[in-house]
């Protein structure tokens, strides 16, 4: 058994583990600004369903009729212990919590989430389809010394949409998982994704996604996604609401 073929398989083991996927929005700046939203004054978080995970090897992303589909890249932080009322001064504690990172694309439905946006809906249904969670395999947590001085990159059909440091996030992880203890204890297995950097976009039926993280200019191997986008057979066709 090849150690690629191992590390998917507990990568998707660990996945499986996951009672939600907390979303931090709106932490770089200049996405704030890409998008026309406010630059909030503390943490603004939504979850994901944990079912529209996709790991490592089982793509592709499949986007809905009607959808105007956009890729975001993040950090993840996949949780080791409970998490409840941190305090935001104790970062060892914050950062002890985790257990290991990957790399993961905020797939959103853009059009969808407009529309709820503009109409003062609930916009889940933008960010909850199947397969718009790809995840990397599971990255040790020793390989990243420091989650706040990574790269993180995103190409289309390799050509380079998203690039920047997580030293622009405007909130730092301890911050972040304080914010989110306080409202929802975080458990064992949880994933929380840390915002995405500027540059995010549409993909269409054909495109080929590919997205990574260097540290200190090096590639980690277990960071890689390459995966296809394909239209979706079934029945659902997004219409305004």
């Amino acid at each position: 058994m090849s150690l690629i073929f191992r590390r998917g398989i507990a990568s998707m083991a660990l996945y499986k583990n996951a009672s939600k996927v907390v979303c931090i929005g709106r932490n770089y700046a200049d996405h704030v600004k890409e998008l026309n939203n406010q630059r909030p004054k503390q943490p603004f978080f939504f979850l994901k369903p944990p079912s529209s995970i996709l790991p490592p090897g089982a793509g592709p992303v499949i986007r809905p009729k009607g959808v105007d589909l956009h890729y975001e890249v993040e950090l993840a932080l996949i949780m080791g212990n409970q998490v409840k009322d941190l305090e935001t001064s104790e970062e060892t504690r914050a950062l002890d919590a985790i257990e290991s990172y990957a790399l993961s694309i905020d797939m959103t439905a853009r059009n969808v989430q407009n529309e709820a946006k503009k109409k003062g809906l609930p916009w889940d249904i933008s960010k909850g389809f199947d397969t718009f969670l790809p995840m990397s395999e599971i990255i040790p947590k020793s390989t990243i010394p420091d989650p706040h001085n990574i790269e993180l990159y995103l190409s289309i059909n390799n050509k380079m949409q998203q690039e920047d440091n997580t030293n622009l996030m405007l909130f730092t992880i301890p911050r972040i998982l304080s914010d989110i203890s306080k409202v929802m204890t975080l458990e064992k297995g949880d994933i929380v994704l840390t915002g995405t950097p500027k540059g995010v976009g549409s993909v269409v039926p054909g495109d080929v996604v590919r997205a990574g993280i260097r540290v200190n200019g090096k590639e980690l191997p277990e960071s890689r996604i390459e995966i296809g986008v394909v239209e979706s057979t079934r029945a659902y066709e997004f219409t305004e609401t």
